[in-house]
């Protein structure tokens, strides 16, 4: 069974890690069932509180606006069109380093 989602029918909710999430896909209510998709914004001078995910690995796209991401122990600048993977158990977080919004897909 497939299912579509209309970005302006799903409301931001604010997350545990401190950025505003939009769950795009989640199996707990769409088709999908091993994989989610949520677009995270942070505004300038937020940052994400230090986490990680003990079960499965993380993809970030970065859709818009410049970070600084955290992986364990190195810090790399990100920014538009940039991908990174987070291994499971690796700590991260981001801060949004520009002016505007930084957008997040997270998968």
């Amino acid at each position: 069974m497939a299912s579509v989602t209309h970005y302006r029918d799903i409301a931001p909710y604010a997350t545990r890690d401190g950025s505003q999430i939009r769950e795009l896909m989640h199996p707990v209510r769409h088709a999908c069932r091993s994989q989610s998709l949520a677009e995270a914004t942070l505004m300038p001078g937020e940052q994400t509180r230090l986490h990680r995910h003990t079960d499965t690995e993380e993809l970030y796209h970065i859709s818009a606006g410049a970070g600084r991401m955290r992986l364990g122990d190195v810090e790399v600048e990100v920014a538009t069109g940039d991908t990174i993977c987070i291994a499971r158990g690796t700590p991260h977080c981001i801060a949004n380093s520009g002016d505007t919004p930084l957008r997040i897909l997270c998968c």
